[in-house]
């Protein structure tokens, strides 16, 4: 018996071996059957700058989480315009999950938000411990406000708390400018996506730094981001005005983006306005 307990314990080392190994030689691809919401990578066209275009801006219309009409649009930005960042945090789950995104503002009245995800194949969903496997593709979403906001808030009911970045337009331009580098660089040169390493919420903090070093120290709030937000007030980086607790309080926007689901001016409402 113990011949045999130690015969299985080494067949299954091997397997354990021979999987993990397997693992690691799947190369990470553009090319695979993409979930229809995850299908179109946005392009930034960066060559007429301080113009920036920017193709398949993300814009669907939802009828539930799993239900919806795909459209996108292309818009030029100009980035003598831009002079707002926002923050986004979505708990989700248990254990501190959560997705942070960002948006942009230009002279404060239009909105692109950029959140950064799981490539899902079709029929995939989102698992942390698969995240750890090289099961996902990371891709940059471009996106409206309508659309990355109000899926969030409306169809899969998330509380979603809105904050402004304390920033310079210089800061902020920049930041914008690496994250649409970094989303084209994607379209030549696929990641996977890490649990730990490679997530919206480690992907924020790598743009910060890299514009302004060590802004952002490692914290468990960059791992376990529902606590994010209170890192970018320990931090400075949202308004200290009030104690944190009102803060957040003050930051949620689900009750203004049900009221105004069908509001032209949907941004401005969600931020109070």
């Amino acid at each position: 018996m113990p011949r045999l307990l130690k015969i299985l314990g080494i067949l299954a080392a091997t397997v354990v071996a021979i999987f993990g190994v397997a693992r690691f030689l799947i190369r990470p691809s553009n090319d695979r059957k993409w979930a229809l919401d995850q299908a179109v990578l946005p392009v930034a066209e960066l060559d007429d700058l301080p113009l920036v275009t920017i193709r398949n801006i993300r814009n669907f219309a939802y009828e539930s989480q799993d239900r919806y009409t795909p459209a996108y649009y292309d818009k030029t930005f100009d980035l003598r315009k831009l002079d707002s960042a926002w923050f986004f945090v979505e708990p989700f789950g248990k254990g501190g999950a959560a997705h942070t995104f960002v948006s942009f503002g230009f002279e404060d009245r239009e909105f692109l938000a950029i959140s950064i995800e799981i490539r899902k194949e079709v029929g995939e969903s989102f698992s942390p411990l698969k995240g750890l496997l090289r099961q996902y593709e990371v891709m940059y979403v471009v996106g409206d406000e309508r659309d990355l906001v109000k899926l969030r808030t409306n169809f899969r009911k998330d509380p979603v708390h809105l904050y402004r970045i304390q920033s310079t337009p210089e800061r902020i331009q920049a930041t914008f400018l690496s994250m649409l580098r970094r989303a084209n660089d994607l379209r030549e040169h696929p990641e996977f996506y890490n649990t730990a390493t490679n997530t919206c919420t480690t992907n924020l903090v790598r743009h910060v730094n890299e514009i302004t070093p060590e802004r952002i120290p490692f914290s468990p709030s960059v791992l376990l981001p529902a606590s994010s937000d209170r890192l970018a007030y320990d931090l400075g980086l949202i308004d200290r005005t009030l104690p944190f607790a009102d803060t957040r309080r003050r930051a949620l926007i689900n009750a203004a983006a049900a009221k105004y689901a069908d509001d032209p001016e949907f941004s401005l409402r969600i931020r109070g306005r």
